[in-house]
């Protein structure tokens, strides 16, 4: 029997929402995330393959002809290569939103009695996960080519957190995206944009002073950078106090700020 969607609707507008229903649709959209995810091996397989290209890209071709004085090029670009990877794979978030929006399928979660930001934040940590898996197959293969960790295992393990909290920080920028455009296709070539603008101008390739002197205060500056040079600090040694406090007022504040934006943006899209 097909239950009308108003009354469906009227349903959950009266059931009352808890902070223990509201966990148990956070965890039912999640795992409803995952499972596509990992019934579609494809999109895994996917995750890797850019930053994988870029990382052999800079390691053999394009690394013998650039120098960072007092470090080798590949303990320099990798860490900027690990950041890359999880920001490729909260690209994804935007263009799940949007098919979803497109296939009707949040008019269906629309109905159903559960928290509204369940929906957002089970589908931005499912594509969390997909961006750590992406990150462990580029350690493992930055380790093949010759990176190497300078550090002790904890400030090698707070280096990766950063980077999964820039990612996951990013993926809420990713989801505002896809809210907002809602065509698949737009939100493909739009989530590119932030990505392609923070990776490549900043520290993540080249030294920032070797840049034009126009670029270089936003290059300083920007995101990315601030958390990559906190990353390799992490795992190199180095001066570390002045950019992590930074990096992490960075990832909380895009956090909170795109979270809210994306939930804005997710009622207007279900009004």
């Amino acid at each position: 029997m097909v239950v009308d969607l108003a009354t469906q609707r009227l349903t959950a507008s009266v059931v009352p929402l808890t902070p223990r229903l509201a966990l148990r649709d956070f965890t039912g959209v999640t795992k409803r995330n995952l499972l596509r995810i990992i019934r579609t091996p494809q999109l895994l397989f996917m995750s890797v393959v850019q930053p994988t290209i870029i990382l052999l890209l800079f390691r053999y071709v394009l690394g013998g002809a650039i120098s960072v004085p007092g470090v080798d090029y590949v303990d320099y670009v990798v860490p900027g290569i690990f950041l890359e990877a999880v920001l490729i794979g909260g690209m994804t978030t935007a263009l799940a939103l949007a098919q979803d929006l497109q296939a009707g399928m949040i008019d269906r979660f629309r109905s159903l009695p559960m928290a509204r930001s369940a929906f957002l934040a089970g589908r931005t940590l499912a594509d969390l996960c997909r961006s750590v898996f992406a990150l462990i197959f580029i350690i493992a293969l930055g380790l093949l080519v010759g990176f190497r960790f300078h550090t002790s295992v904890g400030a090698c393990l707070g280096g990766i957190a950063l980077i999964i909290l820039f990612g996951y920080s990013f993926t809420w920028v990713y989801a505002a995206v896809g809210l907002a455009v809602k065509d698949p296709q737009t939100a493909q070539m739009a989530a590119i944009l932030p990505m392609f603008i923070l990776f490549f101008a900043s520290s993540a390739l080249v030294p920032v002073a070797t840049m034009p002197g126009w670029l270089q205060p936003f290059a300083r500056n920007q995101p990315a950078t601030v958390v990559i040079d906190s990353v390799r600090a992490l795992f190199e040694g180095g001066p570390l106090a002045h950019n992590l406090w930074q990096a992490v007022a960075w990832c909380l504040g895009i956090l909170v700020v795109f979270f809210f934006v994306s939930l804005n943006l997710y009622r207007k899209a279900t009004a």
